[in-house]
């Protein structure tokens, strides 16, 4: 849960991080029994627990369906990702990974810590997959084989323009979009969303992702991984990882605000993605990363400290943005916030701020027009606290209370 400090500082949080902490627990005693399953989720948690919190209250079909949809991806992704692994060897892999999948007996050692532990007993995700039913199967296939043609092209080419940077993002994150929106066809519970509006969801996560993990991916042994397009960065300084050395701090925000003003393009066509969907299930699973996105956009933007250690937003509002997004007027709203938050961050002389202003108000003009944005409340609220500390730590011992509770009656919890 969140630091004590924090929450003094954020008392609102106070609630959503206690729902967020039962939920954890709640999901965790989801885990199926059979061997294959049980694995399954366990590393979808291990993996990543937000998106393990998210999937939860999907429907059981689709929500198996999506959970090897993504532990598939994260293994091929570990397979791209470690650098260790020599380029002739990575390729073939990558190119028949579609395959690999159909087969229980498959597995190969490569990644570290959790992803090591997913390659090494992948077999349990392929007899997992070889359950679903077909439809979701031959879309799963469909994704994985042109990610890893994309994934292996990319091995071989550095993302040098713009265009370069749109593609790779298409093939790692963009294509998660469109498998996505197959799946929730697939499950009659949702029409087919556009290729571009499914493409432009995980463009807008991939490029946060990528502006946010600067510095972990430029310090990457044995070798940096590099992914900010030489066109952009190249305005700034000579080589990427000078963006990194405190003498270049002014040109290196220069540069971070190219690359967030870049990622904003594709803000709207998100909000008109999830604005379209029906179920209230599929809803929350798609917009809660989405505001997450915008949210660290603006937690990054102007911001030396992403080329100094990790900069993400804190486990209450993380906890805010789960608990309060229920309806379309929470998702403008939040998009409507953090656009503002970042409005306010924009240096009129820095080189791209025309350009910058221009695509939040374009934003802002979106959530205002939906007439939608004074139906919620706000996500971002700076003002001074609403309670004093001493109800703070009450509210604390109480929910030590709770937890141990909890911990000591786990079947009646």
């Amino acid at each position: 849960m969140g630091s004590l400090g924090a929450v003094l500082k954020h008392p609102d949080d106070f609630y959503p991080l206690l729902k967020l902490k039962l939920a954890v627990r709640h999901a965790e005693k989801q885990i199926p029994h059979e061997p294959h399953w049980g694995f399954s989720y366990s590393m979808l948690h291990k993996v990543s627990r937000s998106f393990a919190l998210v999937i939860q209250q999907l429907d059981t079909d689709l929500r198996n369906a999506v959970c090897i949809f993504y532990l598939v991806l994260r293994a091929l992704d570990t397979v791209e990702d470690d650098t260790s692994v020599p380029t002739d060897v990575k390729v073939p892999i990558l190119k028949a990974f579609h395959r690999h999948i159909y087969d229980r007996e498959w597995h190969f050692s490569c990644g570290t810590k959790e992803y090591k532990v997913l390659m090494d007993q992948f077999h349990h995700v392929s007899t997992a997959f070889l359950e679903l039913d077909k439809g979701y199967q031959e879309a799963i296939e469909d994704i994985t084989q042109r990610m890893g043609v994309g994934m292996a092209k990319f091995i071989c080419k550095e993302v040098e323009t713009v265009d370069d940077y749109d593609e790779y993002c298409h093939y790692v994150a963009g294509l998660v979009g469109l498998g996505l929106s197959k799946l929730f066809h697939a499950s009659s519970k949702e029409d087919l969303a556009s290729d571009n509006l499914s493409n432009s969801m995980g463009l807008f996560l991939q490029k946060t992702n990528i502006i946010r993990d600067y510095l972990e991916d430029i310090n990457e042994i044995p070798k940096s991984r590099m992914f900010w397009p030489r066109q952009i960065w190249s305005k700034y300084v000579n080589k990427l990882e000078d963006l990194k050395h405190e003498e270049n701090s002014d040109k290196a925000v220069q540069c971070l605000n190219d690359m967030v003003t870049n990622a904003l393009m594709h803000a709207e066509d998100c909000l008109k993605y999830v604005s379209a969907l029906k179920d209230l299930a599929i809803f929350r699973f798609c917009a809660i990363p989405q505001i997450m996105a915008i949210g660290t956009l603006a937690l990054c933007y102007n911001n030396v400290q992403v080329f100094r250690g990790v900069v993400k937003m804190r486990r209450g509002l993380t906890a805010k943005v789960i608990h309060q997004t229920n309806t379309m007027a929470d998702v403008y709203g939040a998009f409507y916030d953090f656009s503002c938050m970042l409005k306010s961050k924009v240096d009129r002389n820095d080189p791209n701020a025309t350009k910058t202003l221009s695509r939040l108000e374009s934003i802002q003009r979106t959530c205002l027009d939906s007439r939608l944005i004074n139906k919620r409340k706000s996500f971002v609220n700076e003002g001074q606290p609403t309670y004093s500390s001493s109800m703070v730590i009450i509210l604390f011992i109480v929910l030590a209370i709770i937890l141990a509770y909890l911990t000591a009656n786990p079947l009646n919890s």
